[in-house]
């Protein structure tokens, strides 16, 4: 596997630009952990994005794991982002939400844009990249019935055979409806030293998690067993928001329902959605919820690269 493997898995290498560390880290079997673009394009403001996506790539560094961001700027699909790539990222604002339907057409057009988690996880494959570290996955909307907005991560969740390090998914969704898709679509969920479903900003959720592991060695020990298994499809790790981070529960219903009610009066739909619900949810709780979004996405990245050290050893 690793980097000649992608290039052989698709029509020429032109598609793809590897920064040097994550291709020599790939081929020569040193471990490496994706992360996603979306979270500094259109996740946090400026400058905060860009200091939370250097810190994010200097905690896995620190255990001996190279970093890989993914985006895609100017039609090359980037495994790893140079200083220069990371801040364009993060201050340009022609930059594109990327999900797997968008990938081929904005890699065709030469466009920019930010991989979200089921882009991220699709190319992070292809490269042999086995851990992911994200904020939240994407999920069943509320209003499902009504809009039928259900994210395409789920979908990459049942058949790309990624390890995703997550806090659960964002707590704007359905959780209960999320956790049911995922069970239907077989996607094993796991939570790292919890026993309930992380709700991105708040710890509990009040819903059970399949099984749970304590550490990254037990964590390693169910990828492995389903790679040997011969199943496909991504694996969560549920990783709760560190405990002096968190909101509670009660409160964050009350504030995602305002925010929601926000966005029915003001129009807003699909793509626009989520970072719409994320800004009203920032400003109705002081900012409390963009501390705990950048404390948990730091917390993840620390999970997945013990997790990516202990695939190796």
């Amino acid at each position: 596997m690793g980097y000649c493997n992608l290039i052989m898995g698709v029509n020429g290498e032109r598609f793809f630009d590897f920064k040097d560390e994550v291709k020599e880290a790939l081929e020569n079997g040193r471990p490496v952990v994706a992360l996603e673009s979306t979270l500094i394009s259109h996740g946090f403001p400026y400058p905060e994005n860009l200091k939370v996506a250097g810190e994010m790539e200097e905690i896995i560094r620190r255990y001996g794991v190279v970093p890989a961001t993914i985006a895609v700027i100017k039609g090359k699909i980037k495994i790893g982002l140079r200083a220069s790539e990371l801040e364009f990222m993060a201050t340009s604002k022609d930059i594109l939400k990327a999900s797997r339907r968008d990938l081929v057409a904005i890699v065709a057009k030469g466009l920019n844009g930010a991989t979200t988690v089921a882009a991220t996880m699709l190319v992070a494959e292809r490269a042999g990249i086995k851990v992911f570290a994200t904020g939240g996955i994407g999920g069943v909307h509320r209003g499902v019935e009504k809009t039928f907005d259900i994210s395409a991560d789920l979908q990459e969740l049942a058949r790309t055979s990624v390890a995703v390090v997550c806090s659960g998914a964002k707590a704007i969704l359905d959780l209960p409806l999320t956790l049911e898709y995922l069970e239907t679509m077989g996607v094993p969920v796991i939570g790292f030293g919890s026993e309930e479903l992380p709700a991105f900003y708040c710890r509990e959720s009040g819903l059970k998690v399949d099984y749970v592991v304590n550490n990254e060695k037990e964590a390693v020990g169910i990828i492995r067993t389903m790679e040997d298994l011969g199943l496909k499809g991504g694996i969560i790790i549920a990783n709760p928001v560190p405990e002096e981070y968190s909101i509670s529960v009660e409160y964050m219903n009350e504030v995602i329902e305002e925010a929601v009610r926000g966005a029915e009066k003001e129009g807003v739909k699909g793509k626009k959605l989520t970072p719409y619900l994320l800004n009203k949810i920032k400003e109705i709780t002081g900012g409390k919820s963009l501390k705990a979004n950048i404390e948990l996405v730091k917390d993840n990245a620390r999970v997945a690269a013990k997790i990516a050290r202990a695939l190796k050893s």
